[in-house]
């Protein structure tokens, strides 16, 4: 199959997409099973956070490869209203890179996210899941009269 079939759209990008999560399923499974991950108080729902980081990992990597390469990475960050510098990009990656690849694995951005240690790029993420969970008010504002203001 050429490359240009491979990343058509359709029942080929399906099931491009299936793969790369039934890959990063089997890497889960691995996290799951390791002892260092299994504390109830830092991680009390271990197989939730890992379904949600793979999640994330499939948004961001999208030549679905399993790896997230300096031109994702600036298009994460993008995204993320957080642009970076190519050279600011390399140190992310580099910080998070243990197998010295120039990208980041599913495995690399497990460590990071799970890790104790903190990085650039795990700042980013973890502020921007905050931000997102914030519950912002909907619908009109509440009518308010001078004894009510501070």
């Amino acid at each position: 199959m050429s490359k240009t079939q491979q990343y058509q759209g359709g029942k080929a990008f399906g099931a491009l997409k299936k793969q790369q999560e039934l890959a990063l399923d089997e890497i889960n499974k691995q996290y799951l099973g390791d002892d260092d991950y299994q504390d109830k108080e830092e991680f009390p729902d271990l197989k939730g956070t890992l379904e949600a980081y793979k999640k994330q990992f499939m948004e961001f990597d999208l030549d679905n490869s399993g790896d997230i390469d300096l031109m994702e990475l600036k298009m994460m960050m993008e995204k993320l209203d957080q642009a970076k510098t190519h050279l600011e990009l390399k140190k992310m990656i580099a910080e998070v890179d243990r197998e010295n690849r120039g990208s980041i694995s599913y495995n690399d951005f497990l460590f990071m996210m799970l890790g104790k240690k903190s990085s650039v790029l795990k700042l980013i993420l973890k502020f921007e899941a905050a931000m997102k969970d914030k519950e912002r008010p909907k619908g009109v504002a509440p009518k308010r009269d001078f004894a009510s203001l501070p």
